[in-house]
């Protein structure tokens, strides 16, 4: 399975152009998609998930014609929004059973088959009597990831779905997302780095509409090794490394770690470091601006 994106573009009524010719070669397993606020992925998801028009380009999922064939792609899309309302005096088993009989499973025996399976996939299967507005976070995000799961789709799209969930709920979805982009493509989008390092064999990093790495995480982070360099500074002192590429700094212990790129050590005090995907990342980001 293959999804091909070709010179998608997106200009908004009110001028903002979200996506400036993207091309993305996507293959089966997760794919992680990064970048600041504004920088395009929900606009390119949601045009992915059939929610809104492309102004020019093209997306095929092996042959299927993703943005001219809308209702085969919603047969075999699974779509996870940043956000999404429930029911909250609704079972999770009433509405992941009339979730599915939406997507077309009509007989009743088997819709239970599926919605039982879901919720053991999912370990949901002890709450789903219980009404969604008792679910905590990470069972609602779990919940929201069962219903995505509903006829054995081939793409599924997930937008920042770690966000808020502590480090026992975010493990457990960790594995979850792991399992299922064995067999389907998986499209991740998300601000936090380390899920990508630790889930996805492919990535991309986008700001302001355009693709500005694509690759495998590891091939990329060997961009930078050698060149980064660390040190702890005073505050007051920060303006003196103007002069220098600093992609990152932050507070610690009432000191300031700056984060610098350079091709041979930049001065006194600075340590070389092994390069992080999320040092690629600012560095990128920073360079974009």
């Amino acid at each position: 399975m293959i999804l091909k994106i070709d010179d998608l573009s997106k200009t908004y009524a009110n001028g903002t152009t979200a996506l400036k010719s993207v091309s993305l070669e996507i293959n089966t397993g997760m794919f992680g998609l990064v970048g600041p606020n504004g920088a395009g992925k929900s606009t390119l998801m949601r045009t992915l998930a059939t929610l809104q028009d492309a102004d020019s380009g093209t997306a095929f999922l092996d042959d299927l014609d993703m943005l001219n064939c809308k209702p085969e792609v919603r047969k075999i899309l699974g779509y996870l929004p940043q956000e999404f309302g429930l029911y909250p005096k609704v079972s999770a088993e009433t509405l992941l059973n009339h979730i599915a009989e939406m997507k077309g499973i009509t007989s009743k025996g088997e819709r239970k088959e599926l919605v039982e399976l879901l919720f053991q996939k999912t370990n949901l299967y002890q709450h789903r009597k219980k009404n969604l507005g008792g679910f905590s976070g990470g069972m609602k995000q779990r919940f929201g990831i069962a219903q995505a799961l509903i006829g054995s789709p081939k793409l599924i799209i997930v937008d920042e779905p770690t966000a808020g969930l502590d480090p026992t709920e975010r493990n457990r979805f960790h594995n979850l997302l792991s399992e299922i982009g064995e067999n389907v493509v998986v499209i991740l989008s998300t601000h936090i780095i380390d899920d990508v390092k630790s889930l996805c064999n492919q990535m991309a990093i986008i700001n302001f509409g355009e693709v500005l790495l694509k690759g495998k995480p590891d091939e990329i982070i060997e961009i930078l090794n050698g060149k980064v360099y660390r040190k702890l500074i005073d505050k007051h002192t920060l303006e003196s490394y103007s002069n220098m590429e600093v992609i990152s700094t932050r507070l610690q212990r009432g000191k300031i770690e700056i984060t610098v790129v350079a091709d041979g050590n930049p001065g006194e005090g600075f340590s070389q470091t092994e390069a992080t995907l999320e040092d690629v990342y600012f560095s990128n980001v920073k360079n974009a601006n």
